[in-house]
């Protein structure tokens, strides 16, 4: 009884996204309003990127971050908390692993960087997933509807850019509209986005998709201010030498959930997550020594990400 759907507290989720839609039109005006924004190509310097099965959460007055955003989501679903008094934000890319707990967590985070500021609801902004043929985005979205309305705390969806909303067809193929978005954290806009730089450790953190980790990691010190990966560890992963055998069409049909609408760039980055699954078969002996997590702090000459050293 704690999702706000168009102002109104909702006794019962909605069942689907048809239904969202049809019972509150609203949110088709919310989303026809985010879709005509241009998408914007983001570059490294202030970005604070969180990949699939990832989330962060940043107050506004953060010096190291001025854009948080995630992209290449296409069954995924790119999940924003927002809490309206004090701006503070919370950005995740889910795919159905950790759901419960990643909603949990957005939440407290949102609800400590609030700490000492006036009064504010928590907003939540859905974006990504789209008409697929396997029906993964539509799962994923009750899927989140669920974690949400089981909250205690009263969350007031703003915006649900999911589904037939973000599908366009071409050549009888659904594809989505919008694959990722950015969000200025001083000003809450948000808006398609894509990320050419998503930041250091990539294929490490890719690593978690194809090894068995179930966990939505939480990537950034905001009391400190820095990028955090880790410590983790992963499953080896068995036949890593089969996959790398392959043709660029075979792992995009096996290794995808949307294989015709994958981002071009999709068989190369799991090629190089992969090759270093092959290198670092047990990460916490080879990555993380000492099981220490890997900080990156922002350099302020080129306001990009680099390495701390202990």
């Amino acid at each position: 009884m704690v999702l706000v759907l168009n102002g109104v507290i909702q006794d019962e989720r909605p069942i689907n996204t048809h239904a969202l839609f049809l019972e509150h039109p609203v949110y088709r005006e919310t989303a026809t309003q985010l879709l005509s924004i241009p998408t914007k190509t983001v570059g490294a310097q202030g970005l604070l990127y969180v990949c699939q099965r990832e989330m962060a959460a940043v107050a506004p007055h953060d010096r190291n971050v001025n854009i948080i955003g995630s992209d290449d989501a296409t069954t995924c679903i790119i999940v924003v908390v927002r809490h309206s008094g004090s701006g503070a934000i919370a950005l995740a890319h889910l795919d159905g692993n950790g759901t419960d707990e990643a909603v949990s967590a957005m939440v407290a985070r949102v609800q400590e960087l609030a700490f000492g500021y006036p009064e504010g609801r928590i907003e939540l902004q859905l974006i990504g997933g789209f008409n697929d043929p396997q029906g993964y985005a539509e799962d994923l979205f009750s899927n989140i509807m669920q974690s949400f309305h089981k909250h205690p705390l009263e969350i007031d969806l703003t915006q649900s850019c999911v589904g037939e909303l973000n599908t366009i067809v071409r050549e009888e193929i659904n594809w989505p509209i919008i694959y990722g978005v950015g969000v200025n954290i001083k000003t809450g806009e948000i808006f398609p986005a894509t990320f050419p730089d998503k930041g250091p450790d990539l294929p490490l953190r890719m690593a978690r998709h194809f090894t068995g980790s179930h966990q939505v990691l939480d990537i950034y010190d905001s009391a400190v201010g820095m990028l955090r990966i880790g410590p983790f560890n992963y499953d080896p992963l068995r036949g890593v030498d089969l996959w790398l055998a392959q043709s660029d069409e075979f792992i995009l049909k096996h290794l995808s959930t949307s294989p015709d609408v994958e981002p071009p760039h999709f068989a190369m980055q799991v090629r190089a997550t992969l090759r270093y699954i092959q290198d670092n078969q047990f990460p916490a002996v080879t990555v993380f020594r000492n099981n220490n997590p890997h900080y990156f702090r922002r350099d302020e000459t080129t306001g990009c990400w680099s390495p701390v050293r202990y």
